[in-house]
C-alpha cells in the first residue's frame, strides 16, 4: 500500500514536471525559433510603435478607412470577451441589429448589393479580415474622403488582398488593418 502511494505521488511529480514545465518551454522555444513573428501575435509596428495585430479585428469608423466587419466580444473587439453572440437566426434583437447595419451600409452604396460579412458578426468577433467583395464595397467612400481615385484605391484592395492559402483552404480575403495603414503611408486623410 505504502509503496503504491510513493509510486504514484512520483509519477505525479515527473508527468507534472515532465508536461506542465518541459514541454511548454520545448514547445515554446521551438516556436519562437521557428515561426517568431507568429509565436509573437504577429504584432504589426508604424512608426516605431505596435498599432496592431494582424490577427485581432480593430474597429475603424472615420470614413476615410475600411470598416472591419461588426463585433459581438464584448464592446467591441473585445480579446477578452471573444466569443458570438450565440443569437439563433430566428432572434429578434440579431434580425434588428442586421437590418440595422444593411440599412446603414445600403444608404452609403445604394445601388450594390451589401456583402454579408459588413453586417454580420464573425464567431469569434475578433476577425481581421473583409471578402474582397466587402472591401470593393467601400472603394468609392474610401477614396471620397482621401481625394484619391477610385482606380487607385482599388490597386491598393487588389495588392492586399490574399487568395485561399494553399489554392484551396478558407477564402480570399483582405486584412484591414494593413489595408489602412498602407493608406495612411500613400495617401495619408487631411
Amino acid at each position: 500500500m505504502k509503496r503504491n502511494l510513493l509510486i504514484s505521488i512520483w509519477m505525479t511529480l515527473a508527468t507534472t514536471v515532465l508536461l506542465g514545465v518541459i514541454y511548454p518551454l520545448i514547445v515554446t522555444g521551438l516556436a519562437q525559433a521557428i515561426f517568431p513573428q507568429q509565436a509573437n501575435g504577429e504584432l504589426i509596428q508604424a512608426g516605431g510603435k505596435v498599432v496592431g495585430s494582424k490577427l485581432i479585428g480593430q474597429p475603424f469608423t472615420a470614413p476615410g478607412y475600411f470598416h472591419s466587419r461588426p463585433s459581438s466580444a464584448g464592446a467591441g473587439y473585445d480579446a477578452t470577451q471573444s466569443g458570438g453572440s450565440n443569437l439563433a437566426p430566428t432572434n429578434k434583437a440579431l434580425l434588428d441589429r442586421v437590418s440595422a447595419n444593411a440599412h446603414a451600409m445600403q444608404m452609403e452604396n445604394p445601388n450594390a448589393p451589401v456583402p454579408i460579412d459588413l453586417v454580420t458578426a464573425s464567431a469569434s468577433g475578433l476577425d481581421p479580415d473583409i471578402s474582397p467583395a466587402a472591401a470593393a464595397f467601400q472603394i468609392h467612400r474610401v477614396a471620397r474622403e482621401r481625394h484619391m481615385k477610385d482606380d487607385d484605391v482599388s490597386m491598393l484592395v487588389k495588392a492586399h488582398t490574399l487568395e485561399r492559402q494553399f489554392g484551396f483552404l478558407g477564402e480570399p480575403r483582405v486584412n484591414v488593418l494593413e489595408l489602412n495603414l498602407d493608406l495612411d503611408s500613400v495617401h495619408p486623410l487631411r
